[in-house]
């Protein structure tokens, strides 16, 4: 019974810890996710807009260049472990620019930046899973490549990379507790500090582990609700479909 008196007392004692630790956690992922989602589709689609014969040279070298940088980032950000990336980013724009970053918002940017990186090559990827007739039919009405990506393959992409997307924000939500080595207040770091208070090491991060678990079901559940919404109905009606069927039945009477 001393062990769950011990898991008792420490989220009577540290649940503020605990609280300020999972919102922060929270900001982390969820701001992390969309930054990274929106730094990864523009890079995926400048990566998909083709070089044509008849571009001009201006046009072709401006693209090589920035496919190079863009594969340059994804290697490096992709070879990496988020760790490292945050010890260099944070301390290395001190070293730099001679300026402390703010350590949430260095956080902010460590997470974007590697969930950008990643994203890249998933909507890449859900860009070039589009049918290829898709591309050449807006092009045959006079669409151009941007047209056709906001308007025909990006609301297709957006659904098809949606559960990788949730599994990245997953990621994010456990991976924002290697940000601890530049002093991130998150979940992790919290509960560190809880648990040197008391030397409690296995019932402190007993309940960082349940916390962890709940969000990241949770934000699991929510997910696949919101595919679910975006299926649509299993059985579906084609408009006109009752009318037409009234009209058969109206002629087989006369």
């Amino acid at each position: 019974m001393e062990f769950f008196s011990w898991v008792y007392k420490i989220l009577m004692l540290y649940w503020p810890a605990f609280l300020k630790g999972t919102g922060t956690t929270l900001l982390l992922s969820i701001t992390g996710t969309v930054v990274g989602f929106v730094i990864g589709l523009l890079c995926g689609i400048v990566k998909t807009i083709p070089i044509n014969e008849n571009d001009r040279a201006v046009k072709k070298i401006f693209l090589k260049i920035i496919n190079a940088i863009i594969s340059v980032y994804v290697e490096v950000f992709r070879g990496t472990p988020m760790m490292v990336q945050a010890m260099v980013i944070f301390y290395g724009a001190a070293a730099i620019t001679g300026v402390t970053l703010n350590r949430i918002v260095a956080g902010i940017v460590i997470v974007s930046i590697n969930t950008g990186a990643y994203m890249s090559e998933i909507v890449r990827g859900g860009i070039t899973s589009i049918d290829k007739g898709q591309f050449e039919g807006a092009q045959a009405i006079g669409m151009t490549h941007w047209q056709t990506m906001r308007c025909v393959v990006i609301p297709q992409v957006i659904r098809n990379i949606l559960p990788a997307t949730g599994n990245e924000f997953v990621i994010n939500i456990k991976d924002t507790s290697v940000l601890n080595v530049i002093s991130v207040t998150e979940l992790y770091f919290q509960s560190k500090s809880a648990a040197g208070a008391y030397f409690r090491y296995f019932e402190t991060f007993l309940i960082t582990s349940v916390i962890y678990f709940i969000l990241t079901f949770t934000v699991t559940r929510i997910l696949r609700m919101i595919e679910r919404k975006l299926d649509g109905a299993d059985n579906y009606e084609l408009n006109g479909a009752e009318e037409d069927g009234e009209f058969i039945a109206a002629k087989e009477g006369n």
